[in-house]
C-alpha cells in the first residue's frame, strides 16, 4: 500500500525547509526555507483536512537536521508461546504489542524494554532486533505527517505481573490463531505479528529491514 503523492511531497519539502533553516545563515534564505515550510503544512492541511495551523505549529517545533522519528516495538513470548499484546488507549482501545517512540539518552532496546514495562508491568531482557522498517511502506493506516522508522525486537520475560497504564487498557497474551482483529494498524500490522511469531520461533532468521 503507497502513500498518497501529496503527504510524500508535502514530507520532503517540510525535510528540505527543516534543514535549510538549520545550516541558513543568510536572513534573506531564512525567509525563502519559512515559506518552503508554510508551503508545506498548506500541502498536508490540503490532504489531510487538518487546519494549517494546527500543522504550521507542528512544523515549526522541528529543528535540526531533519531524520525519521524512531519508534520501538517488543514481541514478548510466555512461555506457551503466546504473544504479548496491550489495548492502547488513545487508539480506541485497539489491540497492539507494547511500544512507543525511543527516549533521548537510551538505547533503543533500552527504550523498548522501558515501553514494557510501563505499558504491561512485566519486566524483560532484549534479546534480538527482528525487524528495521520504514513505516510508510508497511501499509499502516493512518499516514504520519513525518517519515518514521519502526524497530521490533524479541524480549524475554524476566518478572513483573500484568498491569495497565495510562497508556493501555488491557494487558493478554493471546496464541497465534487467537490474535484480535482489531489491531492498532497504526502500530502494528497482522504481516509484523506473524514475522514477530516466525522470528521467536526460529532464532537463526537474520533482521529483516526494508
Amino acid at each position: 500500500m503507497s502513500e498518497p503523492e501529496w503527504l510524500v511531497w508535502a514530507r520532503e519539502i517540510q525535510a528540505i525547509a527543516q534543514t535549510g533553516l538549520t545550516f541558513a545563515k543568510d536572513p534573506f534564505d531564512r525567509e525563502r526555507y519559512i515559506m518552503l515550510r508554510t508551503l508545506a503544512a498548506k500541502a498536508m492541511a490540503l490532504g489531510s483536512g487538518t487546519p494549517v495551523q494546527q500543522i504550521e505549529n507542528l512544523f515549526a517545533q522541528q529543528a535540526g537536521y531533519a531524520t525519521p522519528k524512531l519508534e520501538v516495538r517488543t514481541g514478548v513470548f510466555d512461555a506457551d508461546n503466546r504473544l504479548l499484546m496491550v489495548r492502547e488507549v488513545l487508539d480506541q482501545n485497539r489491540w497492539t504489542v507494547p511500544g512507543g517512540w525511543a527516549d533521548v539518552n537510551l538505547t533503543a532496546s533500552e527504550s523498548a524494554a522501558k515501553e514494557v514495562w510501563e505499558e504491561t508491568g512485566y519486566t524483560v531482557r532484549i534479546t534480538r532486533l527482528a525487524m528495521a522498517l520504514d513505516r510508510a511502506r508497511q501499509g499502516h493506516e493512518p499516514p504520519e505527517a513525518f517519515s518514521i522508522t519502526k524497530l521490533f525486537f524479541l524480549g524475554e520475560l524476566t518478572g513483573g505481573a500484568p498491569a495497565t497504564s495510562i497508556e493501555t487498557s488491557e494487558v493478554r497474551f493471546f496464541a497465534r490463531n487467537e490474535i484480535p482483529h482489531d489491531l492498532s494498524t497504526g502500530r502494528i500490522s497482522r504481516a509484523q505479528i506473524d514475522r514477530l511469531f516466525a522470528h521467536h520461533a526460529d532464532l537463526s532468521l537474520i533482521t529483516e529491514f526494508d
